[in-house]
């Protein structure tokens, strides 16, 4: 049964997507510009393998919107969800910009991870190993009358397939479509994300399951491999067909790699 909770976590106003379903307890953090309402097929995949509650992280989805949007407000905001809802330790999902999040937090509170699972990306984001780490986003428009005119204004702006973007999309107060979230926001978010994050990969030991896109621009086959390689208790997953976002491309294949990776 899909609920939409919320707490109070590190100062912020914290809405989640608690999905039910029954299994293990997972922890699913979304990437830049998502909520955690995306990841609604992968939690109907796993009913009875895996419990997913999705927050909307800081600045996205119905969470509150405050002024800091570093690594360190990420992964506490993340800590203190795990505490208030009493997860802990708890097997993290972090897809992009919240897979960041995830092994940051399996780094710095070893002992509220009991596993990771990152979904395409890796530990290095910024050029040369990722040709394009950030979406310039400043001033694209936040609201339009229809889905199909706010996805025809992305278009223009060379994002190839909006339908990401658009499950952000509500109708506000004055009748127009709208992203609950702020482009201004989303750079700060991006840009934050932005550097070798290295240490933090191999800050952690506990298990860990690395799934990659096959047709991914974020991780690199050979970064993935590294990842593993370089990291005691990691494997790999390469996801046929899919893009950078998994979850959406192949929610069943995605669910298997996870159902494995927590049946040990």
């Amino acid at each position: 049964m899909r609920e939409q909770l919320s707490l109070q976590a590190n100062g912020v106003r914290i809405s989640y997507t608690d999905f039910g379903g029954g299994g293990t307890p997972v922890l699913a953090l979304h990437g830049t510009f998502g909520r955690g309402a995306i990841f609604a097929g992968l939690a109907r995949e796993l009913s009875g393998v895996a419990r997913i509650i999705a927050p909307d992280q800081r600045g996205h989805g119905f969470s509150g919107h405050p002024d800091s949007y570093t690594c360190a407000d990420f992964v506490d905001d993340t800590a203190a969800v795990l505490t208030g809802l009493d997860l802990a330790p708890a097997v993290i999902l972090g897809h992009s910009r919240g897979g960041i999040t995830a092994y940051q937090l399996a780094a710095r509170h070893p002992e509220l991870v009991a596993g990771l699972v990152i979904e395409d990306v890796g530990p290095v984001m910024r050029r040369p190993e990722v040709e394009h780490p950030v979406l310039p986003v400043h001033g694209w428009p936040q609201t339009a009358p229809t889905d199909a005119e706010l996805a025809e204004a992305l278009l223009a702006r060379g994002v190839p397939d909006a339908s990401y973007f658009l499950q952000s999309a509500v109708t506000m107060p004055d009748g127009q479509r709208g992203f609950l979230f702020d482009w201004n926001d989303m750079m700060a978010v991006q840009l934050s994300g932005v550097g070798d994050w290295w240490d933090d990969w191999l800050g952690s030991d506990c298990p860990a399951l690395v799934l990659r896109g096959e047709h991914s621009a974020l991780l690199p086959a050979r970064l993935a491999e590294e990842m593993v390689a370089r990291r005691p208790g990691a494997r790999s997953a390469e996801i046929a067909g899919a893009g950078h976002w998994i979850h959406d491309d192949a929610p069943a294949a995605m669910a298997a790699a996870i159902a494995t990776f927590l049946g040990g």
